[in-house]
């Protein structure tokens, strides 16, 4: 057994590639470890299964970071990639191309030559569950893991949360510094400002339950990223690094 995370005091790594690589060695969640691990496999693409925690990914020096609820079956959790190799990360991808936040408008493989740019994507928990539900313990193992992205991340002003599971994930690393007092409800294009922290932005997950019936639609999305893009130009100069300390 690697390298794990612990709930009370975890560690800050001061790389990503030191912190992925115990992420992607983490079991603690037998659930989830079993769930990744038997994900019926498509025949296209059998034998060639992440059904590891999946990393985020991303430019290092982001100033905006965009955060979902975990990878999904048959995208990360097949490709190692976060939103990549399913519709929601064709939906995405499209947009994020268009807003120049990244090189292509498809994600489909680690090797397809994908990068980002001023922009970086994780997951609030980094194993797919079942159900796209995971538990409270679930969540509270991964969430050292987030943090310890934050304190990488020192350049982010701004948080898209895509859904309402990755808009209370980011609430809650607010109010555990003890930041965040009245009680906030997600509401697409909802932007919400904490002090000393990221602002927030809200939107719809593009899954294809959403893209498919119209409740989000790409002209939707980009408006949310042109948005965010017009505001962390602004901020550039008024930058405020995030605390490089965790609590412990």
């Amino acid at each position: 057994m690697g390298r794990e995370l612990t709930i009370k005091k975890p560690p800050v790594f001061p790389t990503f590639r030191e912190l992925n690589s115990c992420l992607v060695e983490c079991r603690r969640c037998e659930r989830l470890v079993h769930f990744r691990e038997n994900v019926p496999e498509k025949k296209q693409w059998a034998g060639t299964y992440w059904k590891k925690p999946v990393p985020g990914f991303g430019d290092p020096d982001a100033r905006l970071l965009i955060l979902g609820l975990a990878p999904s079956a048959q995208g990360g959790n097949r490709t190692g990639r976060i939103f990549t190799g399913d519709a929601s990360a064709r939906f995405l991808f499209e947009a994020l191309h268009a807003e120049g936040f990244a090189n292509k408008p498809i994600s489909e493989s680690l090797e397809d030559g994908l990068k980002l740019k001023g922009c970086y994507l994780t997951a609030a928990v980094k194993c797919v569950p079942p159900d796209n539900q995971p538990t409270a313990l679930e969540q509270k193992h991964c969430f050292p893991y987030l943090e310890n992205e934050f304190a990488l991340l020192k350049k982010v002003t701004t948080v898209l949360a895509l859904g309402g599971f990755a808009f209370n994930a980011y609430l809650h690393y607010v109010r555990s510094h003890g930041r965040l007092k009245p009680p906030h409800r997600f509401q697409h294009g909802g932007k919400y400002v904490f002090a000393g922290f990221p602002d927030l932005y809200a939107c719809y997950h593009p899954s294809p339950q959403n893209t498919n019936t119209g409740k989000l639609d790409q002209a939707m999305l980009r408006k949310v990223l042109q948005e965010i893009k017009a505001l962390t130009s602004h901020s550039i100069q008024k930058h405020q690094e995030l605390p490089q300390r965790l609590p412990g």
